[in-house]
């Protein structure tokens, strides 16, 4: 039986297709006892949670046995405010969050619906690992949310990054050992 991997992509015309070689790299890393689904969200270019969390929630209902979460950028801001909110229906065996914008950082990076509530250090308490990369040279999301989410989750472990843009050069080599390590 195969183990899942639910990645969820990042917002924006075309995240679908450029995230889609990310998830193709994740199930190329973890071979054939891993099944990689990277659903495509609805209204990628005007991403509503209310809508992503269905989703998520319809994908997780699907799936047999434990489930490892993978999100890249919204998506990955959105796999923690979902895991916030939402007893997931399946056993999470982690959650892999790649160039995570972190919301309220700044008038620029506000998003409401997806911010993280005060309370989200224990909301996200767990025995499942809680890992963030970030690549120093993001040219989308600030290196400097890293520091926010460290900050904020103290039990999350923390991958810095040089060199490997917010598309990680569509290599996530380092996510499938720690996915595979869980």
């Amino acid at each position: 039986m195969s183990r899942y991997v639910l990645f969820i992509q990042g917002a924006g015309a075309g995240a679908y297709r450029e995230d889609r070689l990310l998830a193709d790299s994740l199930q190329r890393q973890l071979g054939a006892g891993y099944e990689v689904q990277c659903p495509q969200m609805p209204d990628e270019d005007d991403a509503a949670y209310p809508a992503w969390k269905d989703e998520i929630d319809s994908r997780l209902a699907a799936m047999e046995g434990p489930v490892a979460l993978v999100g890249h950028s919204v998506g990955a801001s959105v796999l923690l405010k979902y895991l916030c909110e939402q007893k997931p229906t399946r056993q999470i065996t982690g959650a892999f969050l790649i160039a995570a914008p972190y919301w309220g950082a700044s008038e620029f990076w506000s998003w409401d619906e997806a911010a993280l509530p005060a309370d989200a250090a224990a909301r996200l308490a767990g025995d499942w690992p809680l890992i963030f990369y970030q690549s120093r040279d993001d040219e989308v999301v600030p290196f400097a949310h890293l520091a926010l989410y460290a900050a904020k989750l103290p039990r999350a472990t923390i991958r810095e990054f040089d060199g490997r843009g917010h598309q990680f050069n569509n290599d996530l080599t380092e996510v499938a050992a720690d996915i595979r390590k869980a």
